[in-house]
């Protein structure tokens, strides 16, 4: 089992970015797929972007695409989501989670205590 930690989140201006950390314990985080996710106040929590092991498969929600990058670095057990040019609606509380083999949406788990993102007009 992988313990995540995230971090990086905050208060930004339309348009502005933020960068989110996921720290993850456990020796064996290069075997794990990573995705992020978000939940904004009433509403059901939704997938961002996902990231295979090695870190050549990367998939994007619609509604980040081209403005989220998901990356990862291995060496230092950490998964990134670059956020530019954000969006009164990407206001939500941003979570990781990992998967172990499997890359569906629903195969991703052991979540992280979640990082507030807040986006003012």
């Amino acid at each position: 089992q992988v313990q995540l930690v995230e971090s990086g989140g905050g208060l930004v201006q339309a348009g502005g970015s933020l960068r989110l950390s996921c720290a993850a314990s456990g020796r064996t985080f290069s075997g794990y797929n990573m995705a992020w996710f978000r939940q904004a106040p009433g509403k059901e929590r939704e997938f961002v972007a996902r990231i295979k092991w090695s870190g050549l498969n990367t998939d994007y929600a619609d509604s980040v695409k081209g403005r989220f990058t998901i990356s990862r670095d291995n060496a230092k057990n950490t998964v990134y989501l670059q956020m530019n040019s954000l969006k009164p609606e990407d206001t939500a509380r941003y979570y990781c989670a990992a998967a172990q083999g499997g890359f569906r949406i629903e195969d991703f788990g052991s979540w992280g205590q979640g990082t507030q993102v807040t986006v003012s007009s």
